[in-house]
């Protein structure tokens, strides 16, 4: 949805079919997963739990929605049909926060949970509860029907559902640290006692987990997963970006790269497999092999949709690699690139190969890192194409892999850019274990 999208109570989404791109059932929704936060912000929504033909249930997080609408919930097509098992610090809205008693702030007056509302965020796929619908008088049971004045207040309004700012478990640890980037939020966590990183790493999402580990040093990286359920360490590698996780892979015992490789899905282990093939520090190590790819037939408003994508990173979406089919890496003959700027001087039906950038040279998949990196400088690039030499697209290389590689493998360590306090919620930890720590804040 996108900014301004209506309000939509809970209670119209229980049921309700979910489909994928193509228009086919993929299940229904039965539970709205969510997390609460401090000092009585509005609830962040996880996901959802849809229940496919077959009973079981699963998490489809809100991530993977893009339109809630006309009864129905449109998902990316891509699911994880693992079953779902909530966590510690996760709240289901059916069976945990409605039929509840909360208390309305400006008069003290106890009230009843009937409904609770979610809204998109603007111009983010995040969503939040953003209001409640409550019921005055006493609440009902089974020999006394409910009466009493009926409305709808922000959830500022109500306490009884936030989370205690003095707590000290993972719970209020992780709500404390939410507004963090992962970096900062990864510097924290290696400032933690091993004991404490388990827990608030145990209750992050997948997807927000990939991002931290992504920042972490290795020692950490292989740490956490080690401490994880492999069905939901193989989860945690599906969403971080292939380079870094097949990099964190490669640190492992073979044993259990394998293991862990056999759990996944079958097209992210072979990217993985392929990624593993290559030396650590040329092109075909650094790579991704997830750039946005385009036939020649696509036109530039094509380019543009996919570029707006959130999830890709800025250097990923600065431009678009235009190959014959098929389309996923390794691909048809490259053709070339077009750059973001490109794209925003040209009328939108123009078709992407009548603007290509095909002068530029590619990089082989066993450049070594100093060719890699003089490539990015001679150039001012921000992403470089690798083709090998039957000519297919294999992935792109981004210059903030080029940095990693080539800084020093402490520089994780250094304290460049925090340098207020650590963040309010963390006065627990012993001053030894959370000295350095990163500022409360994005």
């Amino acid at each position: 949805m996108a900014a301004g999208a209506p309000r939509i109570f809970v209670s119209h989404l229980s049921g309700i079919p979910v489909f994928d791109p193509n228009g086919d059932q993929v299940g229904r929704v039965r539970e709205l997963v969510v997390v609460l936060r401090v000092r009585r912000r509005p609830p962040r929504v996880l996901g959802l739990v849809v229940e496919l033909s077959t009973r079981r249930r699963i998490f489809l997080p809100m991530t993977r929605v893009t339109g809630v609408e006309s009864g129905q919930v449109i998902t990316t097509g891509v699911v994880n049909v693992r079953r779902f098992e909530q966590r510690p610090t996760e709240r289901l809205v059916f069976g945990e926060l409605l039929d509840r008693r909360v208390t309305l702030v400006e008069t003290g007056e106890e009230v009843t949970v009937l409904d609770v509302s979610v809204q998109q965020l603007p111009a983010r796929r995040d969503w939040e509860i953003d209001r409640v619908f409550v019921r005055k008088g006493k609440k009902a049971t089974a020999f006394r029907r409910a009466k009493g004045e009926t409305l709808t207040v922000e959830w500022s309004a109500v306490t009884g559902f936030s989370l205690e700012e003095h707590g000290q478990g993972a719970e209020s640890l992780l709500a404390t640290f939410e507004q963090l980037r992962p970096a900062d939020l990864a510097n924290v966590l290696h400032h933690l006692s091993a004991k404490r990183r388990a827990e608030v790493a145990a209750a992050l999402d997948d997807d927000r987990l990939a991002d931290v580990l992504e920042e972490l040093p290795e020692d950490d990286q292989i740490e956490i997963l080690g401490k994880l359920k492999e069905e939901r360490a193989a989860d945690v590698l599906e969403a971080m970006d292939p380079d870094d996780a097949a990099d964190l892979l490669s640190e492992l015992p073979e044993q259990d790269q394998e293991r862990l490789l056999s759990l996944m899905q079958p097209d992210d282990a072979a990217d993985m497999r392929r990624l593993m093939a290559y030396e650590e520090h040329t092109a075909g190590g650094l790579m991704t092999t997830e750039p946005i790819v385009l036939r020649p037939d696509a036109t530039v408003a094509d380019a543009l949709a996919r570029v707006r994508n959130p999830d890709l990173s800025p250097a990923l979406a600065a431009q678009v690699y235009v190959c014959r089919p098929p389309d996923e890496t390794p691909t048809g003959k490259y053709l070339g690139t077009v750059h973001f700027q490109r794209l925003l001087r040209d009328p939108p039906y123009t078709l992407v190969s009548s603007i290509l950038d095909d002068d530029l040279q590619a990089l082989a998949p066993d450049a070594a890192l100093p060719v890699v990196a003089g490539f990015f400088a001679t150039y001012d690039m921000v992403a470089a194409p690798v083709v090998d030499e039957a000519g297919s697209l294999l992935g792109a290389v981004t210059v903030d892999d080029v940095l990693d590689h080539m800084l020093p493998e402490d520089w994780r360590e250094t304290e460049f850019h925090l340098e207020d306090e650590p963040a309010a919620g963390t006065d627990a930890e012993p001053e030894h274990e959370r000295e350095g720590a990163g500022p409360h804040g994005s």
